[in-house]
């Protein structure tokens, strides 16, 4: 069983990291938890409430095989919690680490974006950080993967989903029947 570990912030973008959840737990049968600064509830970008499993500070590296750092407004700002230790060390312990949107910034503030191909809202909003992968970001719509390292604007989830999922050596054709449901929404009438 894939233990999946989403990081929930206040005003987190609900949208971004619904589909690998649901999918990793409804067909995949993931241990999906989320966490929080804190274990406090918190709202997303929407208005849903969330009660966290746990507090980020509690995770434990080596207990989650995925680790989810959700987008939202708050990584930008100086009332972002610090979790660059806990990516890292989650990348260290062989997990693999996903980020969109703005979570694209932790995982470039924690040093995992410096050697792998990766992507974000755009280069500019990872460029403020002087980090060192800026060699290797990639100016694409979608999600990215590279050697365990998931990245995608927030626009993506789908791909986002679907690169995780791969990453994890999933994928069956209940993948492909899901990519291919999401994907007629844009298919041009006839």
């Amino acid at each position: 069983m894939i233990r999946a570990m989403t990081l929930l912030t206040e005003n987190f973008s609900d949208w971004e990291t619904a589909l690998i959840n649901s999918a990793g737990r409804g067909y995949y049968g993931f241990d999906c938890r989320f966490a929080t600064p804190g274990g406090t509830v918190v709202t997303s970008s929407g208005g849903m409430r969330v009660s966290p499993h746990l507090a980020i500070e509690a995770i434990q590296p080596n207990d989650i095989d995925l680790l989810i750092v959700c987008g939202g407004t708050i990584w930008q700002t100086d009332q972002a919690p610090d979790v660059t230790a806990l990516v890292a060390a989650a990348y260290q312990n062989q997990a693999v680490v996903a980020g969109i949107c703005d979570g694209t910034r932790v995982l470039a503030q924690a040093g995992v974006l410096d050697a792998v191909r990766h992507t974000s809202n755009s280069a500019q909003n990872l460029s403020s950080l002087n980090y060192g992968g800026a060699a290797y970001y990639q100016d694409v719509p979608y999600a990215v993967a590279d050697r365990r390292v998931i990245t995608a604007p927030g626009t993506a989830p789908v791909s986002f989903m679907a690169a995780i999922l791969r990453t994890l050596a999933i994928g069956d054709e209940n993948l492909a029947a899901y990519l291919a449901m999401h994907a007629a929404e844009h298919r041009k009438p006839g």
